[in-house]
């Protein structure tokens, strides 16, 4: 009689207590956690378990106890999706939010813009000041060695990375970002490459990358692209030099100070498109989409020469005596 009345007590503490546990659960369910901020970062390790997890945010005053987090995880069948990286946590989130963001790969994400027109240092040294990117140090190293971590040894880097914004996680290193760029631009250029024009003179996809790459420095209109590939590609086809300032800077390097003289015309040099004939040996700069549509599709006319306005557009002719005439206009301000 005496075991009876002990196992009735037992039942009934038993359920008194699973009664209290589950309007317990039920009231950490619906409770937003509480966070030291409006806003918080959650940093999950790759490899990091619920249980260490679920510690790790009680320990941080985050959850009121880690058991009902892993009793909501197995309930939900989450137990097993924990993801890695920076995720972002607000002050009116539940528990099950919470669950939800760190399950579903909600990541927080950065974001570096790679510019149209930059050279590949330039694009290099933005992504070493990036601040997930501080400690990377990129531009220390030598093409050739860069050029060989991304699998591409031998092959020279300007040119060669698609300008554009790129998103990532907080887990990603700089060179992550620079074989995004890598892969895209090679997509991107051999898209291009299957619309080109079949009477063009250029041979390759990289010597349209070259002669992108030119035109993204010669004009900040996008609209005259294809007259800017036009005129090059018509002088190509005629055997005229290209004599574009822009190459002639890339060739003379940190030595170029704002200023370009006639020495510097006359210059020995692969890059000098003044002294040489055909394209330079590789690209000047990061061109766009555009730019390379613009080198394979070229706009049709009899222009040869251009020179800027002034106001960052052209006047293009047809003639050495009528491209004279937009010099003096142009640049000398005579009538």
């Amino acid at each position: 009689m005496i075991w009876r009345t002990s196992l009735f007590v037992f039942l009934i503490a038993a359920g008194s207590l699973l009664a209290v546990l589950t309007i317990d659960y039920r009231r950490f369910v619906i409770t937003p956690v509480t966070l030291p901020a409006e806003r918080i970062t959650l940093d999950i390790p790759k490899g990091t378990s619920l249980r260490s997890l679920a510690r790790r945010m009680t320990d941080q005053g985050i959850l009121r106890h880690p058991w009902y987090f892993v009793a909501l995880a197995y309930l939900q069948g989450d137990q097993v999706r924990i993801k890695a990286g920076e995720f972002e946590l607000t002050a009116n989130m539940t528990p099950p939010r919470v669950l939800q963001r760190i399950t579903s790969g909600q990541v927080i994400e950065y974001s570096i813009v790679l510019v149209e027109g930059w050279t590949f240092r330039q694009a290099l040294a933005t992504i070493d000041a990036h601040p997930q990117f501080g400690g990377d140090a990129l531009a220390r190293l030598t093409d050739q060695a860069l050029m060989s971590q991304l699998g591409r040894t031998g092959e020279h880097p300007e040119g060669r990375f698609f300008p554009d914004t790129y998103r990532f996680p907080g887990t990603t290193k700089g060179l992550d970002v620079l074989r995004r760029a890598l892969e895209r631009m090679d997509r991107v250029l051999a898209e291009e490459w299957q619309t080109r024009r079949p009477d063009l003179p250029i041979g390759t996809p990289y010597e349209a990358l070259i002669l992108a790459s030119i035109i993204e420095k010669e004009t900040a209109v996008p609209a005259e692209r294809p007259q800017i590939g036009g005129v090059f590609v018509r002088r190509l086809q005629k055997g005229m030099r290209l004599q574009t300032d822009p190459t002639v800077i890339y060739g003379l390097g940190e030595r170029y100070d704002g200023n370009l003289r006639r020495a510097d015309l006359r210059e020995a040099n692969p890059y000098n498109t003044y002294a040489i004939n055909g394209l330079p040996p590789t690209p000047i700069a990061l061109p766009g989409r555009e730019s390379i549509r613009a080198a394979l599709q070229p706009q049709d006319g009899d222009s040869l020469y251009f020179v800027a306005r002034g106001d960052g557009s052209h006047e293009f002719s047809g003639t050495l005596e009528a491209h004279n005439r937009a010099v003096r206009r142009y640049i000398l301000g005579k009538p």
